[in-house]
């Protein structure tokens, strides 16, 4: 009898280790349902809003897969001693020996490929929080400055509007090479076709910052009823940026000012930078609170 109970014991304890765990997050969760959010509306969506999700299901992914790597290699050596107390003849204790690693190569591929798509989206989301706090003290200026907005597949990270008219801001989070050479590691020279950067080339973010600002401008002229013309800006945070080309308005996120001084042919009206405003502050007043269930 006491061979009987002991042969499951590692199954028990194994079974423990997932419930356990389970039934306290259900637990809170009711406790949770006896509270209401005192906030009944929805707030603005923060810079690198979208960013900032992303980083979370990363790491609840990240967090899944460092639990499995450790519940993994436990449920082969339950397994074995189950199966050495109920058959007469167990298998190899290098079977379980194997399968073990191969769960823990799986995991450990996966791990390095999330961990490293978060390092990059972390970067991403810093730069854009950078660019934000900026931009938002055009608001000193009368401007009106929204993050993260949601278009069509594809987001905005800043839109600021003011007299001289409607900016979409594209920022671009790129890390600096380090070798030691001073200013030469920091500059960024637009040639009007590309970005050279210290030890590579793009061009995708010069296109995808014009798109956006030809979506936008098209999108916001059907709500408002009338033409709008926004000026694609890139943002390139922490960058030394030499335009040799003045097509497009490129800068390295630090003093906002620096839009205030494009010139428009025609100044927006205030009666028409409300009607702008409204009609993005829709798109970008939604984000839920999280603290307890919205009534």
């Amino acid at each position: 009898m006491n061979e009987y109970l002991i042969q499951y014991i590692p199954v028990v304890i194994f079974l423990l280790s997932l419930c356990v765990p389970v039934g306290i997050a259900l637990w809170i969760r009711y406790q949770r349902r006896q509270r209401r959010n005192p906030l009944n509306y929805d707030m603005l969506r923060a810079p690198g809003e979208s960013i900032s999700k992303r980083i979370d299901l990363l790491n609840d992914d990240i967090e899944l897969y460092f639990t499995f790597s450790g519940i993994a290699p436990l449920f082969c050596y339950t397994m074995y001693l189950s199966t050495h107390y109920i058959t007469s003849s167990p298998a190899s204790p290098f079977t379980f020996i194997i399968l073990a690693l191969g769960f823990l190569t799986f995991f450990g591929v996966k791990l390095n490929k999330l961990i490293r798509q978060r390092h990059k989206e972390q970067l991403g989301l810093d730069c854009e929080r950078a660019v934000g706090q900026e931009l938002n003290q055009l608001m000193l200026d009368g401007y009106r400055v929204y993050h993260d907005f949601q278009a069509d597949n594809f987001n905005i990270d800043h839109i600021a509007i003011g007299n001289n008219g409607v900016f979409a801001i594209e920022t671009k989070g790129r890390p600096k090479p380090n070798r030691n050479r001073g200013h030469e590691d920091a500059k960024v020279v637009y040639d009007g076709n590309l970005l050279q950067f210290p030890m590579w080339r793009e061009k995708e973010p010069l296109e995808q910052t014009r798109r956006q600002a030809v979506w936008l401008s098209g999108w916001l002229s059907k709500a408002v009823g009338q033409p709008v013309h926004v000026k694609p800006v890139l943002a390139l945070p922490g960058w030394f940026v030499e335009r040799k080309a003045k097509d497009l308005l490129i800068y390295n996120g630090r003093n906002p000012q620096y839009l205030l001084k494009v010139s428009s042919e025609t100044s927006l009206r205030p009666e028409m930078i409300q009607q702008i405003a409204y009609q993005i502050e829709q798109r970008c007043r939604d984000v839920a609170p999280q603290a307890y269930k919205k009534n």
